[in-house]
């Protein structure tokens, strides 16, 4: 089997690329879709595209990521070009925020490390006038106001990460009935199983929700953090309603409860249970530490990657405070398939992890406020989680009530499957 060549049947296509416009972001009659991809996703992109029209979207539009185009410009643009934006480029528009538009961002890395060895200090000035243009649309992602969900597709790169000693074809199947176990669309789930997860997530959601919690307090293997949460803060977890009521699942797969915390609120240490994947370049061994809520310390495994990840998050004040909290058990079936993925989608959904940048404002109720949560034009993912992590909730009498012990939810919720 070739590149070119389906990596699945047409029938596991369909049904995965359905659960991904129907399922996830319900598209309807008039409906605008746009697909943000990868040349390498296009049997994935062809099909949102083909559910898309057969769902009733009046227009399919395809928003090309190609890494080594950016690398071009990186490498070869004059330096008063760099960061600036095109005046055609659409990610600034009103109308990709609008209630009838429906989005997909396709993840699975295609050019590992295309941008490693290039200038770092032009590719941030690359980086930043895109960031800048695209503030809306990251806004109304992070406030609830668009209707947006992020998946994955194997390319042949990631899927000789994932899985180094098999052949590319082989490599690029298994990956792929990865994702199609992990969304419940195997050949073992049951009709509706994806349903009946989702539905877990968003009780202990409200379970954890009703629990008033004001602080938490997790331990681990290198990690002990401290951090408070609003009065009335929100759990979410799987799928949810935008501010103008539409349903929409943001990840797909998705295994996380999580909230965002007082930013400066947070203080201790952390160290990372699985490397990070950002813009293609591997980031491993993070660790850091927060005080007063700010990291004032970050550490990893290669200098020249730590330089680049402390690049990613100086882009402006909120870049080094927390912006989200997420836990995840063990029973997590991407936690428990033992395997790394080098993907942020399925990696933070295998284990508790915490995001820098920008918070969730629908993590707080209208009435309270937005005080406290974090503001920023990045959101980075890191995972934090181990079998031996214990989190404990702290509720508004000063009670404790753990959370997650011996790696396991202690929350009220029907079992994982």
């Amino acid at each position: 089997m070739s590149d070119d060549e389906p990596t699945l049947s047409d029938d596991e296509l369909q049904r995965y690329a359905d659960a991904i416009v129907a399922g996830c972001l319900h598209v309807a009659d008039g409906d605008l879709l746009l697909l943000r991809a990868a040349p390498e996703h296009r049997e994935l992109t062809v099909a949102l595209a083909e559910s898309g029209y057969r769902h009733g979207a009046r227009h399919v539009e395809v928003l090309a990521l190609d890494a080594r185009l950016a690398a071009s410009r990186i490498r070869h643009g004059a330096v008063d070009t760099l960061g600036t934006v095109a005046p055609w480029n659409p990610m600034g528009r009103r109308e990709l925020r609008a209630p009838t538009t429906a989005s997909v961002r396709i993840t699975g890395e295609a050019d590992p490390g295309v941008l490693d060895e290039l200038p770092q200090d032009r590719v941030r000035a690359e980086t930043a006038g895109p960031r800048r243009h695209e503030r809306p649309w990251l806004r109304a992602g992070m406030e609830g106001r668009r209707r947006g969900t992020v998946v994955a597709w194997p390319t042949t790169a990631w899927a000789r990460l994932v899985y180094p000693d098999l052949a590319d074809d082989d490599a690029r199947r298994r990956l792929a009935l990865d994702l199609l176990d992990f969304c419940r669309l195997g050949p073992e789930d049951a009709p509706g199983a994806w349903q009946a997860h989702a539905g877990r997530l968003l009780a202990r959601g409200r379970a954890l929700t009703d629990a008033r919690l004001v602080g938490l307090e997790l331990r681990g293997p290198g990690t002990s953090l401290e951090l408070r949460l609003a009065p009335g803060t929100r759990w979410l977890g799987g799928p949810r309603t935008t501010t103008f009521g539409a349903p929409v699942t943001p990840n797909f797969p998705t295994e996380e409860n999580f909230s965002s915390p007082l930013a400066p609120s947070v203080e201790g240490t952390f160290r990372c249970s699985r490397p990070l994947v950002r813009k293609g370049r591997l980031i491993e061994g993070i660790a850091g530490e927060f005080r007063n809520g700010r990291l004032v310390r970050l550490d990893a495994s290669d200098p020249d990657a730590r330089e680049f990840l402390a690049g990613e998050l100086d882009v402006d004040a909120g870049g080094r405070r927390m912006g989200e909290i997420a836990l995840v058990d063990s029973s997590s079936r991407i936690g428990r398939a033992g395997r790394v993925y080098y993907n942020t989608l399925l990696d933070e959904n295998a284990a508790a992890h915490f995001a820098f940048g920008a918070a969730y404002a629908q993590t707080r109720p209208p009435e309270t406020g937005r005080a406290g949560l974090n503001r920023s034009t990045t959101h980075v993912d890191v995972m934090i989680g181990t079998d031996d992590l214990e989190v404990t909730g702290i509720r508004e009498d000063g009670s404790r009530m753990p959370l997650i012990a011996d790696g396991r939810w202690q929350v009220a919720a029907s079992d994982d499957a």
